[in-house]
């Protein structure tokens, strides 16, 4: 916006955010360019608020956030396996952007957004990979500590668009990793360079689904709330793996989508191709002996109906090892794709269009989305209370016209 005023966004924000008045010269075109703003972000009877989902995945965020009546109007996800099974579950309202880095004008490619959603991956940042570029021209603020890097993309989009708020996910290893700077650097960034006041708890999913999942999640508001994690409300005792095995007693719903891919609803059966041959069984067993002799701790896991699982990986398709299911008299099987959605908290009614081997992926690499539901019903009562304080300060300033 603040390019089509012949402006600076800070002059712009502090006009927006009441520190100084508009000048009434300006106020027209200002009406004109929020009116736009409107149109492009949709209407607003249809939806509480608008958000992005950026490095979406196959939408586990997204269908948290949709669950507190929140609109989605932008996906980026580079994935065209993750993007079939994304659009197979939330049809084809907008398309999906692809490499994030290549969306070079944020404020005008991606629409008027209340929320930025991003489960960016964690790479390494480097200052030195870009140094020799920089010493000709350094970059200031978050270009030159985190340039090269993903978290760069969601922070110029941040700058740019100045959505209301933002929930970041990652692994919780993002606190420790280089000893703790690079979690350091990326506070800097959203608090020093970009204004925001920020929230982060790692919190463990195994409140929600039977999975050890643990995530730190970062809320940022570009105004002060009193937004506090200690609102968070988690069930004091989280369901057991029986809640989520198919169902052997003839119980076993029927989900159209799937057919008979998973279960044999006829035999009361899981299929047989998710049993372990002997092969693989043996060596996973040495595997874990050898281990075991060396006082380590690897070796596969193996659980029962009363258990919680490890966490589920992206790996999980190679061998199954991380949450094996004990049989009686038959050698231990993998969970199927479909166990694996509900273990991410994903209802039936999520459509898995994709091969084995990718659906294990996509589930290894998702979020635990009641966790993502929950953190949405929290964010959310400060995201509308500064829509209404925006809507207010834009009729006294449309009223001054």
């Amino acid at each position: 916006m603040a390019h089509v005023l012949g402006k600076s966004e800070r002059t712009v924000r502090r006009w927006f955010a009441g520190e100084v008045e508009a000048p009434l010269m300006i106020v027209p075109a200002l009406r004109d360019a929020m009116q736009a703003r409107r149109a492009n972000a949709g209407p607003s009877s249809e939806t509480d608020f608008t958000f992005i989902d950026l490095f979406a995945g196959i939408g586990g965020i997204r269908m948290g956030f949709e669950q507190a009546g929140g609109k989605c109007v932008f996906t980026s996800e580079w994935n065209d396996w993750a993007v079939k099974t994304y659009a197979a579950n939330f049809g084809e309202s907008h398309p999906v952007a692809g490499d994030i880095t290549k969306v070079l004008d944020p404020a005008a490619e991606i629409p008027a957004h209340d929320v930025l959603l991003a489960g960016f991956p964690c790479q390494p940042f480097s200052i030195a990979g870009v140094s020799k570029k920089n010493a000709l021209g350094r970059p200031h603020g978050f270009e030159c500590t985190t340039q090269g890097t993903l978290f760069y993309d969601v922070a110029r989009i941040i700058q740019a668009c100045r959505p209301k708020a933002f929930l970041l996910e990652n692994v919780k290893n993002l606190l420790s990793h280089d000893k703790g700077n690079t979690f350091r650097t990326i506070r800097d960034v959203l608090e020093k360079e970009l204004g925001y006041q920020i929230h982060f708890r790692v919190i463990d999913g195994i409140s929600f689904v039977p999975q050890h999942r643990e995530r730190i999640l970062i809320v940022g508001f570009r105004e002060q709330t009193d937004f506090a994690w200690d609102a968070f409300r988690a069930p004091k005792e989280g369901p057991r793996l029986a809640s989520i095995l198919h169902r052997t007693d003839g119980s076993e719903p029927r989900i159209e989508h799937d057919e008979d891919r998973f279960f044999n609803h006829a035999k009361k059966k899981v299929n047989p191709k998710y049993t372990l041959t002997d092969n693989l069984w043996t060596y996973l067993q040495n595997y874990a002996a050898k281990h075991r002799e060396k006082g380590n701790g690897f070796g596969f896991g193996l659980v029962t109906g009363t258990d919680t699982t490890r966490t589920l990986s992206a790996r999980y398709y190679k061998d199954g090892s991380e949450i094996l299911v004990a049989q009686n008299r038959r050698n231990p099987r993998r969970l199927t794709p479909r166990e694996c959605a509900r273990l991410m908290g994903l209802p039936d009614s999520f459509r898995i269009p994709v091969s084995d081997t990718q659906a294990y992926k996509q589930f290894g690499n998702s979020v635990v989305m009641p966790v993502m539901a929950e953190t949405a019903r929290l964010m959310k009562p400060h995201i509308m209370a500064m829509a209404s304080g925006e809507s207010e300060h834009q009729q006294l300033l449309f009223a001054a016209a």
